[in-house]
């Protein structure tokens, strides 16, 4: 192909140096045709094929794979034919060439036949919309490199963000992130935009309506919200929030940052998204900050309480004095066994209640078929059964845990008392936990192992002790009562005890 300079050269010594096309086409190897076209034309012109290259090997295919293309326009979004499948197709009909050469002319095929997308500019209102979106990130938690799920509600007149991890999508966690974004916000919307996402659509209706979850509708009628679903695989219709999403990730996240756990995480976008309020955002004259001081004033109320985050279910107490949610099994106290009882798991912990009372409270599990259980709940019936101690999972799990001091317990109760009255003892003193602050009780078994007799009355006077200092009374003021001055400062006189002895006085 010939290039400018080419050009250049050829016109210079055409126009300048006075020579001939025939001289010009000898010097430069070029044909008289091409440097004619160069001294006629002053602009830069590219080499055009007057002629398809030829193809023996795809060409005879083409016309196929770009009726499988065409096809594809009329076919589910999800069944449609990949490149892989097409030339699977056409193998079967001859073609003996190279999948990476079909992929190819699918590519070409799909880029010539897609209608270039025309977007008009859009403006909003203070007060009025936000958009929200889920996105992924990788972090290390606890020491193990996780994948996180990024919920971030967005402003779309100030451009104001608010970002917070979860470990999954399910309702609970979606609806717990609307929460915190109002209370971070200090108000509502009017409306929220979003995808098509299963903990707020049941089903996609005719044009932009749906039908939405049931749970999901009871939280906007408590809040009193709108709420917009984007055409199915159009995410231009919020590629606001979608561009946060990728800015939190890339400026938030980078790295793969450690933390302890989630509230520490969740402390750190917070922070995070209060610093952001200081950039601006191309296209925008004014800075995040100076935005949302205008959009604030706009902001609908907070009502007075918050729903509960947290999906219920009706679940029966088994014979280990468990529940069982996704999988996980949940401790209860042992007297709770084959009891209908209720679960109410929120994005981090669950509930277990029967009727109105609280049974337990845990940490709630992602993982599957895992125990998570709480020793204390099992100590009643390990006093009952003290032979089950060694082996009982509750306290193999609590050993892992506790403090080096309840090991000198047991050795010393072991040590004066015999059989299972020492495993006995030392459950009840366990017990103490169950009413008690932890470290208080801990403190308690200390103390009284210093006074050699560590056993369930000792720790719980020890106990006591701690708890209830001793406090001196306060002191007479008899100043005016001289007569009574002298009372409590008398010597003792020792013989009125003997008269009590020998039956009363000597007048008696």
């Amino acid at each position: 192909m010939l290039t400018v300079a080419d050009q250049l050269r050829i016109r210079q010594a055409y126009y300048h140096e006075k020579k001939s096309q025939r001289e010009i086409a000898r010097e430069l190897g070029l044909s008289r045709h091409t440097v004619k076209k160069a001294i006629q034309h002053d602009e830069p012109f590219e080499y055009r094929r007057k002629q398809p290259a030829r193809a023996p090997v795809i060409g005879p295919y083409r016309e196929r794979l770009r009726e499988l293309v065409e096809a594809n326009r009329a076919l589910p979004r999800k069944q449609r034919y990949t490149a892989h499948k097409m030339y699977g197709i056409i193998r079967a009909e001859g073609y003996a060439g190279a999948e990476s050469t079909v992929r190819y002319q699918v590519a070409q095929l799909r880029k010539a036949t897609r209608k270039q997308a025309v977007y008009l500019p859009l403006e909003y209102d203070p007060g009025v919309d936000a958009q929200m979106d889920w996105g992924t990130a990788e972090v290390e938690l606890g020491g193990q490199v996780v994948t996180v799920k990024q919920f971030t509600l967005r402003w779309c007149y100030s451009r104001k963000l608010f970002v917070a991890a979860y470990p999954s999508e399910k309702q609970e966690c979606f609806l717990d992130g609307h929460v915190r974004a109002f209370h971070y916000f200090g108000g509502l919307p009017q409306r929220i935009i979003y995808d098509n996402l299963k903990p707020a659509v049941k089903r996609i209706l005719e044009g932009r309506n749906r039908e939405e979850q049931a749970r999901f509708l009871a939280f906007r009628n408590h809040y009193v919200f709108d709420s917009r679903y984007c055409t199915p695989a159009a995410g231009h219709e919020k590629g606001g929030v979608e561009n946060d999403v990728g800015y939190a990730r890339r400026n938030f996240l980078a790295g793969c940052p450690s933390f302890a756990d989630f509230d520490e995480l969740n402390a750190y976008l917070l922070e995070q998204c209060q610093r952001a309020d200081d950039r601006t955002v191309h296209g925008q004259p004014h800075s995040v900050a100076e935005a949302w001081e205008i959009e604030r004033a706009a902001l609908r109320p907070l009502p007075a309480y918050d729903v509960a985050c947290c999906a219920s279910h009706e679940l029966k107490v088994n014979r280990y004095s468990q529940v069982q949610f996704e999988t996980n099994r949940y401790s209860v106290p042992t007297d709770q066994a084959y009891r209908t009882v209720t679960l109410r798991a929120f994005p981090f912990h669950v509930e277990i209640l029967y009727q109105d009372q609280v049974l337990a409270r845990h940490a709630r599990s992602y993982g599957r078929e895992e125990d998570i259980l709480d020793p204390l709940h099992y100590l009643p019936l390990l006093e009952q059964r003290p032979g089950a101690f060694e082996h009982a999972r509750p306290m193999r799990q609590l050993r892992q845990t506790w403090d080096p001091v309840y090991d000198r317990l047991l050795a010393h109760l072991q040590e004066r008392l015999a059989g299972t009255r020492a495993i006995r003892e030392f459950v009840r003193i366990l017990s103490l936990h169950r009413s008690y602050p932890p470290a208080v009780v801990t403190a308690a078994v200390k103390q009284a192992l210093r006074c050699g007799s560590a056993h369930l009355d000792n720790v719980t006077l020890c106990l006591h002790q701690a708890l209830t200092p001793d406090v001196l009374p306060p002191q007479l003021d008899l100043s005016s009562q001289p007569s009574l001055a002298h009372i409590g400062q008398q010597p003792v006189d020792l013989s009125i005890y003997d008269q009590l002895l020998r039956g009363g006085s000597h007048g008696d």
